[in-house]
């Protein structure tokens, strides 16, 4: 079973997605605030036919117990038809799923996308 569908259909609207991963996280700048990226990405998502589970503000939860920290959102989102085939072949990348990226604002202000590399989790699940 090849991941191929995995965050790497991005690549079409964030070019710079096919840069090869470090320690299996990917990281590309967005030219773009961490909302309008957030909501951009959601879109992306459901373009695709998946289905976004979730956003998570973490920015807002640390808010609401007093404590500062910068932009950063979480997109949680997937497809039993894509996500099934690929715990059928590897039961395990069920601790993966469904899939996440990470919107957020680095120290220096610069907005980054970061999501789990899907040929390091093809290669940690044995599942090429």
């Amino acid at each position: 079973m090849r991941m191929s569908w995995i965050p790497i259909m991005f690549a079409m609207s964030f070019p710079a997605l096919a840069e090869p991963s470090v320690d299996g996280l990917v990281s590309v700048p967005s030219a773009r605030a961490v909302a309008e990226t957030s909501g951009q990405l959601e879109s992306l998502v459901r373009a695709r036919g998946l289905t976004v589970f979730t956003v998570v503000d973490h920015a807002a939860g640390a808010a609401s117990v007093g404590q500062a920290l910068r932009p950063a959102t979480l997109i949680i989102f997937g497809s039993p038809k894509g996500g099934t085939p690929l715990m059928q072949c590897a039961p395990s990348l069920g601790l993966e799923l469904p899939l996440k990226m990470l919107v957020r604002e680095d120290a220096e202000g610069q907005t980054r996308i970061e999501y789990n590399d899907p040929r390091w989790m093809a290669a940690r699940y044995h599942a090429q």
